[in-house]
């Protein structure tokens, strides 16, 4: 299952409404760290598709979604069940890092 771009107009839906836990990465073109885990999210995205759903917010294009979730570091990995934060992290993580934060 691919990504979904979280933006401020479907976030409600997509992320508040979600029958299924969220991982979001909180991410910008020009953050090297953010582009070191790009294909590890793509990874997790792609394997537990049926399971969770992934999605991911530009911070330079949603600034009002990172200031609602206080991101003042990014990555910011943010793991939501039942419009609720049950895991976060700041900066790079191995992959194995950010599969044990879906099991909370």
């Amino acid at each position: 299952m691919a990504e979904i771009r979280i933006t401020k107009e479907n976030f409600e839906n997509e992320v508040m409404k979600s029958d299924k836990p969220l991982l979001i990465d909180f991410w910008a073109t020009w953050c090297g760290p953010c582009r070191m885990l790009a294909p590890i999210v793509e990874e997790i995205a792609n394997e537990y598709g049926g399971k969770i759903k992934v999605g991911k917010v530009n911070v330079d294009d949603e600034p009002e979604l990172a200031g609602a979730f206080r991101v003042a570091s990014i990555p910011t990995v943010v793991v939501m069940k039942n419009g609720k934060i049950v895991n976060q992290s700041v900066g790079y993580r191995p992959k194995e890092d950010l599969v044990k934060m879906l099991e909370v």
